[in-house]
């Protein structure tokens, strides 16, 4: 497997997978939904975002098997947006190989950011005990996050930030 910049012929499908892994991840904690979780908009946004980088992880047929948008800032601190493993792969290590990459791409990093919801014991595990991210804030309707719609707390659904501090 390796990991490439995201082809535009491969951007339909890759914004699919990842609204089915975010998805899965959502539905195996609460049960079937028909709503979408993550929207197309949200991660357009992220691709449109001149300062966004984004990758697909490809297998040996040239197939999409995960990905990431990460955001890269002049100051070095940078924001993870999106990384995702395609339903059916997961727990091969795929997650922690796109993020070996990450980190090698963009050496220069001081300090990665990202978040994820407070139901997500398998991303929390993922991100602190593979990644070696530290939980640094828990924003929720008591302690709204500034940068975030307050709607996104209606169902009583807090996110933490990770901070990831890197070391040369």
């Amino acid at each position: 497997m390796k990991l490439i910049r995201l082809r535009d012929e491969d951007t339909v499908d890759f914004k699919k997978y990842m609204q089915e892994s975010f998805q899965y991840g959502y539905e195996s904690v609460y049960g079937k939904d028909k709503s979408q979780v993550l929207s197309e908009k949200d991660i357009d946004k992220s691709l449109n975002n001149t300062k966004c980088h984004s990758y697909e992880m490809i297998d040996d047929n040239n197939e999409i098997i995960g990905g990431v948008i990460v955001e890269i800032n002049d100051d070095n601190i940078n924001h993870l947006d999106f990384l995702f493993v395609r339903v059916g792969v997961q727990s091969k290590g795929i997650g922690q190989a796109i993020w070996k990459e990450i980190e090698n791409i963009y050496s220069d990093t001081q300090i990665w950011k990202t978040c994820t919801p407070y139901f997500d014991k398998r991303n929390i595990h993922f991100y602190i005990n593979k990644l070696k991210f530290k939980i640094v804030e828990y924003y929720n309707e008591k302690h709204p996050d500034p940068n975030m719609p307050e709607d996104i707390y209606a169902e009583d659904d807090g996110m933490f930030e990770f901070e990831k501090e890197m070391t040369k």
